[in-house]
């Protein structure tokens, strides 16, 4: 059995990284020493004492995409596939960032979060792809049979530092894959993709911790007659790198935002909802999709929290929250809000 080279780290030294030191990446501000980490009984509670309520008690609804339908939709368009993967349709080519359609998210195939709901088109259904777009290589956004079988249907790989050796070890022709530090940039059909800081960490593995870069990502379409600008989270915590981005970039007409997975034990990689709308504040955004939800429980917090939160954050300070259905079209040049639709799931008083 296989398991994803959980014992070794096939990956190179990339020393001319400024992030690159002491055989690891870092971030820029280092974990702050009076932070709480997770000690053992965080780390039993959170792989076998889970609240209730972190998982759904039915599948989550689901529109069902087809190949016909994606063919046929026009430019601009962006389907949430499920947590961070996201499909989206730019200058006539389909890209998808961090696609996972693994049932489950951990190197063992028979433990580890499981989908709340399965995604709205099958890996075997989607369109030939333009790119892929990866922010980093934890199993909840690279999934390793997803992108053995997208690689023959893709065009390009952009990933950060590392993460393409990855790739490359598994398979994906070296041709394809393009690696990139924070702040360097790729050209593609007349869009930018950019790798942006993030407060982050790396590794799949006992050995290879922070192996590998992880970023955000900036996607600019400047050539068009109606220029567009958007933001990919990856997935991190809060930090003044947000307000970084947002001066070197402008104002991003969409923000696809990291809000699920957080808890008192980790603010350090991963932000609570007040934060998401800060950071979406920081950025100049003008939308905000919150993602990195609604598809594997890898917090305590109920699963409709990250909603329900963002949403009434978003309510009151002007911010507009665009929340689509897993497999529902939004159009980028005019988000709409969407449906409330994990309420309809939700127990009568909220589950408290």
């Amino acid at each position: 059995m296989k398991f994803d080279g959980f014992f070794r780290a096939p990956v190179a030294d990339y020393v001319q990284s400024p992030q690159f030191v002491g055989g690891r990446f870092r971030n820029i501000h280092p974990r702050p020493v009076q932070e709480p980490k997770p000690d053992a009984k965080v780390l039993w509670d959170f792989f076998f004492n889970k609240p209730r309520h972190a998982e759904p008690d039915v599948a989550l609804p689901v529109q069902p995409l087809t190949r016909a339908q994606l063919d046929a939709v026009p430019e601009r368009s962006l389907y949430r596939i499920g947590h961070s993967t996201l499909l989206m349709k730019l200058r006539g080519g389909w890209w998808i960032t961090d696609p996972v359609f693994a049932q489950r998210v951990s190197p063992l195939p028979f433990f580890g979060p499981k989908r709340f709901h399965a995604p709205p088109i099958a890996l075997h259904e989607l369109p030939a792809l333009r790119g892929v777009l990866l922010s980093h290589d934890h199993y909840d956004h690279l999934d390793r049979a997803a992108v053995r079988a997208l690689a023959a249907k893709t065009d390009v790989f952009l990933c950060t530092l590392g993460v393409g050796d990855r790739l490359q070890a598994w398979g994906v022709p070296a041709a394809k894959v393009q690696q990139y530090d924070w702040w360097q940039s790729a050209e593609v059909d007349g869009l930018r993709f950019t790798a942006t800081p993030a407060q982050h960490f790396s590794g799949r593995g006992l050995r290879d911790g922070n192996r590998t870069l992880w970023a955000s990502w900036v996607i600019e379409d400047l050539e068009s007659a109606r220029p567009l600008r958007i933001f990919f989270s990856g997935d991190g915590g809060y930090f003044d790198g947000f307000a970084e981005i947002g001066r070197r970039f402008g104002a991003f007409d969409i923000t696809l935002m990291e809000t699920g997975a957080y808890n008192e034990h980790w603010p350090y990689v991963h932000m609570h909802p007040a934060q998401t709308v800060q950071a979406h504040q920081d950025l100049g955004g003008q939308w905000l999709l919150p993602i990195h939800n609604g598809t594997f429980s890898l917090a305590m917090h109920a699963w409709w929290d990250p909603f329900e939160q963002v949403v009434a954050l978003g309510q009151a300070q002007g911010v507009a929250v665009a929340t689509p259905m897993m497999g529902e079209r939004l159009d980028l040049n005019a988000p709409h809000a969407g449906e409330r639709w994990w309420q309809a799931l939700m127990p009568a008083g909220g589950g408290a």
